[in-house]
């Protein structure tokens, strides 16, 4: 090869370098362009679901039974999702969520109102019933 030659194939070398170059520089904008949007529409969306999914309720001892119970009854199987499958009970995530209710009941022992006391103890009972059902 002449040294024309090798200098032309240098050249076409170094032109395709720079094609290659401007290639990855526009597709690596049309990315970020693309990230951008992305993080823009996920900042709206969390906006759009609070306003959908409306106010929450006031947090009170109530409240608290309530979240522990709809727990354990989700564990026993006796609560499902509207639309999905029907799933087994799961008896030790039961156990737990029953035992915080008796360990919340011990410890509030004579703090409670009398409609409180009541409302856990009734909880208590509903929920070791539905127990003994799943698991017998």
């Amino acid at each position: 090869m002449s040294e024309k030659e090798k200098k032309e194939k240098k050249e076409e070398k170094e032109e395709k370098k720079i094609i290659v170059d401007e290639d990855w520089k526009a597709e690596a904008q049309k990315e970020k362009e693309i990230l951008v949007a992305q993080e823009e529409a996920e900042k709206k969306k969390p906006q759009e679901e609070k306003q959908a999914r409306g106010p929450l309720p006031q947090g009170n001892f109530a409240a608290l039974i309530s979240m522990l119970m709809t727990q354990a009854l989700f564990a026993l199987g006796l609560l499902q999702v509207k639309g999905q499958e029907k799933k087994g009970g799961d008896l030790e995530m039961a156990k737990y969520n029953i035992d915080m209710l008796e360990t919340l009941e011990e410890k509030t022992k004579g703090n409670l109102t009398k409609e409180e006391e009541t409302v856990l103890a009734n909880t208590l009972n509903e929920l070791r019933m539905g127990y003994v059902k799943v698991a017998g």
